[in-house]
């Protein structure tokens, strides 16, 4: 008996693959998470091969109140299913982009997305011994990297730990536990740090500290290791590694971009063009006090903090100039700034006090802790 193959299913795919640039895209499907989180799944009208690396991120470009704005997010998912892309976003009280995305934003409507960009990735720094770390919602990226090896069947050790806040607010939980039961690659270690009644919890408790990071990966110290959360969990992380002796070199965590060599140069100008600027009456400047280094300075409407630490002579690491990197982010200690980022900052760090200083501008004096 004889057989003959369709035609349709002999002609080729046409298909387009995905480049850094801006795309529309189409919300196919909205996954809950948890009970403040959420996955928004994305793809392309006409078929295209969403490329990327794991652990790179995308902007949404979006209109909210009449007002255009971007916002980055990681890619969550993997290039090995490559014909969409998802993001998981966590719902943040007072988050205008958050909650406007999870309210606004179901199967059908199309939204325009820039990238793929980022530094942070798996395949730029190739390793056979693999430590993930990671707090809250900035599991996305590490989760991606995760994915593509376990779907790629690579020959990567993993050591995937993760820190909640409770039991209910673990995300991806039931995916990690299939991986970790499926591979012996994997090993899946979350860590909460309470849990509510009712909420049966037999795992790691409190906060990631050096003797627990001992049980669960005794060999932490010849692992490259991928670290994303909030700022104060990658600050207690690096603090922990460095006191252990950790070659940081190996040690990553997500950065919206690098640090161009020509940002001392600019420095540099910037100090020169400030020694010919004409005056600006004392009424109308704000005083930026820079704690850490004891230095403080007068600027005039309109210039951004980063300016003014550059007229010091102070270094601010800054890469895109558009808030949209993240790379340029410092801590507010007081004051009010008029801040207009394309992305590069969180909701949650600009509620604990972070501001982009490439584009905020001193509403009265400030204070910045660098």
């Amino acid at each position: 008996m004889t057989t003959t193959t369709p035609n349709s299913f002999l002609n080729p795919v046409t298909t387009q693959t995905w480049t850094n640039g801006r795309h529309l895209v189409r919300c196919v499907k909205v996954i809950q998470e948890t009970w403040d989180v959420r996955t928004f799944c994305f793809m392309a009208d006409q078929p295209v091969l969403f490329f990327f690396k794991p652990g790179q991120f995308v902007t949404l470009e979006l209109e909210i109140d009449g007002q255009p704005i971007m916002r980055s997010y990681t890619i969550s998912s993997s290039p090995s299913v490559p014909y969409s892309f998802s993001i998981t976003i966590k719902r943040v009280p007072g988050g205008k982009v958050s909650n406007w995305l999870h309210d606004n934003l179901k199967e059908g409507d199309e939204v325009p997305v820039h990238g793929p960009v980022g530094l942070f990735n798996a395949i730029d720094f190739p390793t056979d011994k693999v430590l993930y770390l990671s707090g809250g919602v900035g599991i996305t990226p590490v989760m991606s990297m995760a994915r593509w090896f376990y779907d790629t069947n690579a020959n990567v050790d993993m050591v995937f730990v993760h820190s909640a806040r409770s039991p209910k607010d673990i995300i991806y939980q039931r995916e990690l536990e299939h991986m970790a039961a499926r591979i012996s690659n994997f090993s899946v270690h979350v860590i909460c740090e309470k849990h509510g009644l009712g909420e049966a919890w037999a795992g790691y408790r409190g906060y990631l500290n050096k003797p627990m990071l001992e049980l669960i990966a005794p060999d932490f110290l010849e692992r490259e290791i991928f670290c994303c959360g909030p700022t104060p969990y990658m600050s207690a992380v690096k603090r922990l590694l460095e006191a252990s002796g950790y070659d940081m070199s190996r040690y990553h965590e997500e950065a919206f971009g690098p640090t161009p060599p020509e940002i001392r140069a600019e420095v540099k100008e910037l100090a020169a063009e400030a020694a010919d600027a004409p005056e600006v009456p004392v009424g109308d400047l704000n005083q930026v006090e820079f704690i850490s280094t004891g230095k403080s300075i007068r600027v005039g409407p309109g210039e951004t903090v980063h300016a003014a630490a550059a007229k010091l002579g102070l270094h601010i690491p800054k890469a895109c100039g558009m808030g949209i990197c993240g790379t340029c982010k410092v801590m507010k200690t007081a004051g009010e700034v008029d801040m207009e980022h394309n992305g590069g900052i969180t909701d949650e760090d600009v509620a604990e006090g972070y501001i982009l200083s490439c584009c905020s501008v001193p509403k009265g004096d400030v204070a910045i802790d660098y």
